[in-house]
């Protein structure tokens, strides 16, 4: 196989643990793979809670569509949304669903202008493509999700 069909053929994925980069094959991604550094699970269908530490490396290397859940502790409807961001996450296993405590990660916050809360950052190739402010139930979730990617 040339090496130009085995790099389309993998997929970049960092890690939300210890940001290690990990190449997967793309018919691997359903068999649940591991973290080759830590052996974290790289595809689980819940959110995963990054540590500011982590946040730029994961957004910058992944390279499946990721949703953010900018978020705080204090906030009531971050709470209530948190139930429908899991299942939104589950209804789309092959796009990556994290949420960042905007308390942890003020430089974060700030660099992505983050003003209310609960707020969703959609990510592709390391870039902001869509943006969303306020609570929202699953099924408004995945299609605000898919309308992005698609248009």
């Amino acid at each position: 196989m040339d090496t130009d069909t085995t790099a389309t053929a993998s997929l970049h994925l960092v890690c939300p643990s210890c940001a290690a980069k990990n190449r997967v094959p793309r018919e691997r991604l359903a068999e649940s793979p591991d973290c080759g550094r830590c052996g974290t699970p790289l595809m689980l269908p819940r959110p995963a809670d990054l540590s500011p530490e982590v946040f730029d490396r994961f957004i910058a290397g992944t390279e499946l569509p990721v949703v953010v859940d900018c978020w705080a502790d204090w906030c009531g409807p971050c709470h209530m949304m948190a139930p429908q961001f899991e299942k939104a996450a589950a209804m789309l296993p092959e796009v990556r669903f994290v949420k960042l405590d905007t308390e942890a990660a003020p430089q974060q916050s700030a660099r992505y202008g983050i003003r209310s809360i609960p707020t969703l950052l959609l990510f592709l190739d390391g870039q902001e493509v869509a943006r969303q402010a306020g609570a929202m139930p699953a099924p408004a979730i995945v299609e605000w999700v898919r309308k992005a990617l698609l248009g």
